[in-house]
């Protein structure tokens, strides 16, 4: 499962307004408390990202001689947006948020400008992705940090045995656990992955891929659009979807889609995971947490299960990401020790804690920190999810979809799932043309 992005209206806001006074809190206090600080985070899928969470809270509250409120705020019902929405309205709430995705830019008028804590971090460990960078950092100015709590790739996750036997794809030996990619890996394209889901098809175990508009099906048809320089709104703000590159997609599109699931269409960010777990699918795109299901509840199929790199385009490989970061809220009545907070979570030695407790779920949003050891350590397999972080041998970058659009009308493209919904037409029969046509009307909507 994964972070959502989504609208908020005002109704929906005032009715979780008071909802977000009920939050369970934890107090972390130190004998010689010198002010306070509230945080709130996004409550982890593994429990114990939590507990670690408040380990290392209560570390900087004594450090720091500051009382430290964290709350955990679950996605569940899209709350956590809802309470971020809440405390925007009314101007109150934690000093310190952690945001999904596009959030940041929902409330850029309301964030404080956090370029001195980036500067320090990227100093220190080296550039963050891309993909951050045009989420975060708006106008110049870095409004918040990239966070690894709940940072997630959704790469492929692949069973080792099926895509073998039925379909001649050996990932294992294309992307070794504990070394490089091998040449092997150049073949891992988008037409290896149509004889792939047509050989798979035939076996009854699908590719499940999405076509429903919630995020999972989005940010997959993200990463294909840009492995074909398919942009359907240029960085200036011009639709572009009548180009050569949208319809070499969509001609490629209009063979994969008869090989996706006939329910493809209604998949929600849950279906994958069950797909997989179920022993349904040979191939699905998700962060780890469908294997780790797996694990506890179809041990067998965990155990034939590989996360490797997105298949390579004419334009390379594009890996999805579902980004997280830390704001400060220009109302915070602590600022300073907001930002010394973030600026404590994120230092390296904090992150790989978290990222080992969670199994390597969280993925450090520094390229400096992809060599944690639990990666190669995570079993079953034994080190399964070793190419689940982006590493250089892998030729790839994150990618967020409707990028390079500007951010304020590249999330509603993103909120109404316009990338899935054009390849869920093409599966319905409808005509390249006719879907660029309707891409056509619906983009224009989101540009006036």
């Amino acid at each position: 499962m994964t972070s959502q992005a989504k609208k908020v209206s005002r109704r929906r806001t005032l009715k979780l307004a008071a909802a977000s006074a009920t939050l369970p809190l934890v107090h972390i206090r130190t004998g010689r408390a010198a002010g306070k600080v509230s945080i709130g985070f996004w409550d982890h899928w593994v429990p114990e990202g939590n507990e670690i969470m408040k380990k290392q809270c209560e570390a900087f509250g004594a450090a720091h001689q500051v009382e430290v409120q964290a709350d955990f705020i679950t996605s569940v019902g899209s709350k956590n947006i809802l309470t971020i929405a809440a405390e925007a309205q009314a101007k109150t709430g934690h000093d310190v948020q952690q945001f999904p995705e596009w959030e940041v830019q929902n409330h850029a008028d309301q964030l404080e400008p956090i370029d001195d804590v980036m500067k320090r971090l990227t100093d220190k460990y080296g550039p963050v992705a891309a993909a951050s960078q045009y989420l975060f950092n708006i106008k110049g100015h870095w409004l918040a940090v990239p966070s690894s709590a709940g940072n997630q790739n959704k790469g492929p996750c692949g069973r080792i045995s099926v895509l073998k036997d039925v379909a001649g794809l050996d990932i294992v030996k294309m992307y070794p656990s504990g070394a490089d990619a091998t040449p092997d890996a150049d073949n891992w394209t988008y037409d290896t992955l149509l004889k792939v889901a047509e050989a798979c098809k035939k076996a009854n175990m699908t590719v499940a891929v999405g076509l429903g508009t919630t995020p999972d099906s989005v940010d997959t048809a993200g990463s294909m659009f840009a492995a074909f320089g398919a942009d359907l709104i240029s960085a200036k703000g011009d639709i572009n979807v009548h180009t050569d590159n949208v319809r070499q997609v969509l001609e490629y599109a209009q063979q994969l889609v008869k090989y996706l699931p006939e329910d493809a269409v209604s998949f929600d960010d849950a279906s994958n995971n069950r797909a997989l777990i179920s022993g349904k699918s040979a191939l699905i795109w998700n962060p780890p947490s469908a294997w780790a299901v797996a694990k506890r509840d179809a041990p067998k199929v965990a155990a034939d299960c590989w996360t490797f790199p997105a298949p390579k385009g004419p334009k390379g490989r594009f890996l999805p990401l579902g980004a997280f970061s830390w704001g400060v809220w220009n109302f915070s009545a602590n600022k300073a020790a907001a930002k010394d907070l973030i600026e404590f979570l994120s230092q390296r030695e904090n992150v790989e804690a978290r990222c080992t407790v969670t199994q390597g779920y969280d993925v450090p949003p520094f390229a400096s920190m992809t060599d944690f050891k639990i990666w190669a350590e995570v079993e079953p397999p034994r080190g399964t999810v070793y190419h689940y972080p982006i590493r250089k041998s892998h030729h790839q970058e994150n990618w967020i979809a409707m990028a390079p659009a500007p951010p304020e009308i590249a999330v509603q493209a993103y909120n109404r799932g316009t990338l899935p919904t054009m390849l869920a037409k093409l599966q319905s029969g409808q005509s390249i043309k006719e879907v660029q046509d309707w891409a056509q009307d619906e983009l224009e909507g989101f540009t006036r």
